[in-house]
């Protein structure tokens, strides 16, 4: 028996103002896959992660329509809005530390959820960190404050921060902007140990990350999805549009 889609994108178009950004796009999304995207710059792949998270409520002129389902659920049919971002992580592309130390980052979100014992709070931050490969680096300062860590450290904190509200789904947006290219191949082994706990969805401009990381991967290209299928086909020449083996061996983007 073949497992349902964990999101299913039908009909989606969003719009700023009235001006589209993305148009008709319909995909699914497997369960424990890294599945990327690809595309220039205004091609819509940041706007379809702010619809995935309901994030239109912070834009007043973005308007979303069709539908997009989360475990066969409309994510508009969710009346808290904040229970259906719990399940949903979210790394933007510059590192955003809450102003607090490196312990209470972690300890946030579960103290939402109810956790007080130090203890429980104790294993939930010293795993967290552990999966987001900082915990070694971390340990003997988690009372210091999150904004003095490094720039790759404080991105590995953000998703740690991610882990720690227990999601089933992990959004990120070009992770890798800030930071070295040694601590992006870091957090890009983490990435690959976390595929079997959860689902990622990967947003980059750099076309060998989606390469490296991502089952399947889709381009995008001036609001709307060009081509998507198994990465190694679009990297082989296996696609459905020329424009995307055009992007991915450079000649335009």
């Amino acid at each position: 028996m073949v497992e349902p889609p964990i999101i299913e994108v039908r009909d989606l178009t969003i719009s700023y103002d009235g001006q589209p950004a993305l148009r008709d796009i319909a995909l699914d999304i497997h369960r424990h896959e890294i599945f990327g995207i690809i595309g220039p710059a205004n091609s819509g792949k940041t706007s379809f992660l702010r619809a995935l998270n309901r994030m239109d409520g912070f834009n007043p002129g973005m308007e979303v329509r069709g539908s997009i389902r989360l475990n066969g659920k409309d994510i508009n049919d969710w009346r808290n809005v904040y229970a259906l971002r719990s399940r949903i992580g979210v790394v933007l592309p510059l590192p955003v530390g809450l102003p607090m130390t490196v312990y209470d980052n972690v300890a946030f979100s579960p103290r939402l959820r109810g956790i007080r014992k130090r203890a429980e709070l104790d294993e939930v931050v010293e795993r967290c960190l552990t999966r987001a490969a900082l915990w070694d680096e971390v340990k003997d300062r988690l009372d210091s404050l999150g904004s003095l860590l490094s720039g790759g450290q404080q991105q590995r904190l953000t998703i740690a921060r991610a882990l720690s509200q227990e999601p089933e789904l992990l959004l990120l947006d070009e992770f890798s902007i800030a930071v070295d290219p040694v601590t992006t191949m870091r957090i890009e082994d983490v990435l690959r140990e976390l595929r079997s706990e959860l689902t990622i969805v990967l947003v980059t401009n750099l076309v060998q990350q989606a390469r490296r990381l991502a089952d399947r991967t889709a381009f995008f290209l001036m609001g709307e999805m060009v081509d998507i299928g198994i990465t190694e086909d679009l990297f082989e020449g296996k696609v459905r549009d020329e424009r995307t083996t055009g992007y991915i061996e450079g000649r335009f983007g």
